[in-house]
Parts: structure tokens; C-alpha cells; sequence
């Protein structure tokens, strides 16, 4: 297993899973780290019933530059992820559209440019073209996650 280091970002969590060689070997990483940002991004992705609130394609921002492990740099999913339920459907619907799709790109380029990537890929449901990581992996990894799509 990849020696990561402590507190990773959500990135190097999901790229050692995916240089991983096995299924075994890939849900023993996402087992390791088993955190609540990597859960609701990998939700948000593999659950067909979860639906995003935001437009499909390309968001409009501009990648935050700061290197990770900068103090003050950039923000990370660990302290953010409790604000993705704006950017699903029925998450927050006392928001417009428009202050949602702002509350976005913010919070993109407040992340580190890795992390505001797979939230790009995520609302897509797109993870998978990145990284080889299967609903099958998450399963395994995160038995107790309950899938609304079953």
C-alpha cells in the first residue's frame, strides 16, 4: 500500500486506490482511510438517485495554485464537505440557482486544485474516468454506506 501522509487530501486517497493492482488491495485503502469526505464524494458519484443541483460540464474557475501542506493555501474537503448537500437536488432548495452555482465555483477555488477536481468529477458522476475505482470497491470498503439507488 502507498505510505501517504497524515491527513491526506481526498486526491492521494483515491490515486493510491487506483494504483492499486487488486480489488482487495483497493478497498484496504479506502478501508484505511475511511473519512467522511472520501464517503460523500464517493456517494455523490455512485449513487444514481443522488442527482446534482449544478450544471453538467465544465465549471468556470480558477484553480487555487497554493501547494499542499501551505498553511492558509487553499481549504480542504475534511472541513468542507459538509457544504456539498447545496450542489445535490433536494439538498437546498431555499437557495437560487444562481447563488448556488456561485457557492461553487468559491468553494473551488478556495480547495486545493486536486480536491476541486473531484468535486468537478463527482457531480458528474465522472470519478471513474480519473481514478479505477468501482461501486463495487465502495461497497466492499464502506459497507455501512446506504445506497438510495438499491
Amino acid at each position: 500500500m502507498a505510505k501517504l501522509p497524515p491527513n491526506p487530501l481526498v486526491s492521494e486517497v483515491l490515486r493510491a486506490a487506483h494504483g492499486a493492482k487488486t480489488v482487495e488491495k483497493k478497498v484496504e485503502v479506502l478501508t484505511k482511510y475511511k473519512r467522511d469526505d472520501i464517503k460523500a464524494c464517493l456517494i455523490w458519484n455512485f449513487d444514481k438517485a443522488i442527482r446534482s443541483a449544478v450544471p453538467e460540464g465544465t465549471v468556470p474557475y480558477k484553480p487555487n495554485e497554493a501547494p499542499a501542506g501551505v498553511e492558509g493555501g487553499h481549504t480542504r474537503l475534511i472541513s468542507e464537505w459538509r457544504s456539498l448537500y447545496n450542489f445535490v437536488k433536494g439538498g437546498n432548495n431555499r437557495i437560487s440557482q444562481m447563488k448556488r452555482e456561485n457557492m461553487l465555483v468559491q468553494m473551488l477555488e478556495a480547495l486545493h486544485a486536486d480536491e476541486a477536481e473531484i468535486v468537478c468529477l463527482v457531480k458528474d458522476g465522472e470519478l471513474q474516468s480519473k481514478y479505477r475505482i468501482s461501486r463495487n470497491v465502495v461497497e466492499k470498503a464502506y459497507p455501512e454506506i446506504v445506497w438510495k439507488d438499491k
